[in-house]
């Protein structure tokens, strides 16, 4: 579909000639004489660009704009004058005009403007888009208790320049956590660089982190620049800090207190504006204890502590998390839109969840890649989420025929899936006869056949 450009402008033969060169160009264009054409016309279509001439009659161009930068979705601008000086250049640049050329027009210059403003306004919506999908991508979903208190948290925490610890177990979405408080921060538009203390060998991270001058050390074939100085005016998130070494943390400790990195090989030291996050799944008062940890660099991170709950604590978001991983594969894969059956919650539910949600989106992205039906039943889930099923503490029995009813329930699903659900099998293994199986697996809300 071509751009569509409008032309505004009270002298018909520069309405006629522009609109001429444009269409040549393949462009969808559209012309009026006045301001007041123009901001009606906008009522009712909208357009790429707008070729918008400072003097009209009645209402000028620069008062048309001002009213245009006044609605939600304000177009693309550029101005055109035949009496143009520098205040009326900047007035225009402030009220958000992306360009200005002057009359007489230079056909050249216009396609080139037109052409430029074009290929911005492309950038810039392909840049909204791309931050759209990570946000989402990166959202915190859950609506239980412990996930509404974390997103409180951030909300609080987020426009400060505090340093952050997060505390959890590997797979409760430390990094996630630490991308939403930068994404709500006061320097969102600069970088997040992640360092994985624990992935990055000993030899190697004073050089990732600080960076190093060619010919430092062997192997130093080129300069380098540090995570420390990436991350200048941003965000540098330490994962898993409690792995660091100490001769790594007095100097992280150092950069924290003096603000400037010094590149191994270099005697000159670089001023760098960080907001340090740092996460750890271990206890590092434990470790502080046994001489693993630093405890003065454990007060300079420990500035505001944030606790990612396991998912085994927050049992009410399973639904909610399980729900979006399927959608997301579904789609990633090409794959039909599918869904947990109720059964199928229910193990999920009973689950302990011991790699807590990176092991539930394993999980829905190897069911949407192996699973051919489109509802998720008992039967399609892995024999491990049966053995080591187990009643939430969150949602205790009520009764003593509820805790037999659950506990007769996972036994007998735990022998069907076991015999791959051959029915004759499952029946012997359970000492009953084939056709009270299906009654008992009736009762217990078990579906009786494979989909």
């Amino acid at each position: 579909m071509p751009a569509s450009i409008f032309i505004v402008d009270d002298e018909n033969g520069i309405r006629e000639s522009l609109g001429a060169l444009l269409r040549d160009e393949g462009y969808d264009v559209e012309a009026v004489a006045s301001g007041e054409e123009c901001l009606a016309r906008l009522e009712s279509r909208t357009f790429d660009l707008i070729l918008l001439d400072v003097w009209l009659k009645k209402m000028d161009g620069l008062e048309t704009l001002e009213r245009m930068q006044a609605q939600e979705g304000a177009p693309m601008v550029v101005m055109i004058s035949g009496h143009a000086n520098i205040e009326t250049a900047v007035r225009a640049t402030k009220l958000g005009a992306f360009d200005f050329v002057e009359k007489p027009l230079s056909l050249e210059k216009v396609v080139l403007v037109v052409r430029n403003a074009l290929e911005y306004l492309r950038l810039e919506t392909e840049n909204r888009r791309l931050r759209a999908e990570l946000e989402e991508k990166h959202q915190i979903l859950g609506g239980s208790i412990p996930m509404k208190a974390l997103r409180q948290q951030i909300a609080l925490t987020a426009p400060t320049n505090g340093r952050v610890l997060i505390y959890g177990e590997s797979g409760t979405g430390k990094e996630l956590v630490a991308r939403a408080l930068h994404a709500s921060s006061l320097r969102s538009s600069m970088q997040f660089v992640e360092v994985n203390c624990a992935a990055i060998p000993e030899e190697l991270i004073e050089s990732e982190m600080f960076g190093h001058r060619k010919g430092s050390f062997t192997g130093a074939s080129e300069d380098k620049v540090g995570k420390f100085q990436k991350a200048d005016g941003g965000t540098l998130f330490l994962d898993e800090v409690g792995d660091m070494s100490l001769k790594t943390q007095s100097k992280v400790l150092r950069v924290l207190e003096e603000r400037r990195v010094e590149p191994l090989g270099s005697n000159q030291p670089a001023t760098v504006d960080v907001r340090v996050i740092a996460a750890t799944n271990k206890k590092l008062e434990e470790e502080i204890a046994r001489n693993a940890f630093r405890e003065d660099l454990f007060y300079r991170l420990n500035v505001i502590p944030f606790y990612v709950p396991a998912l085994r604590e927050r049992v009410a978001d399973i639904p909610i998390l399980a729900a979006h991983f399927l959608a997301a594969f579904c789609q990633e894969y090409g794959k039909k839109a599918k869904e947990f059956s109720p059964n199928a919650l229910d193990v999920l539910l009973s689950y302990p969840w011991p790699g807590n949600v990176r092991e539930l989106k394993n999980l829905v992205e190897r069911l949407v890649i192996v699973c051919p039906s489109p509802r998720i039943e008992p039967h399609h889930l892995p024999p491990e989420l049966f053995r080591g099923a187990s009643k939430s503490p969150q949602k205790p029995y009520e009764s003593l025929q509820e805790a037999r009813s659950a506990y007769e329930r996972e036994f007998v699903l735990r022998k069907l899936e076991e015999n791959r659900w051959n029915m004759t099998k499952a029946a012997q293994a359970l000492g009953l006869e084939r056709s009270h199986l299906y009654r008992k697996m009736r009762s217990l809300g078990i579906a009786p056949t494979r989909v």
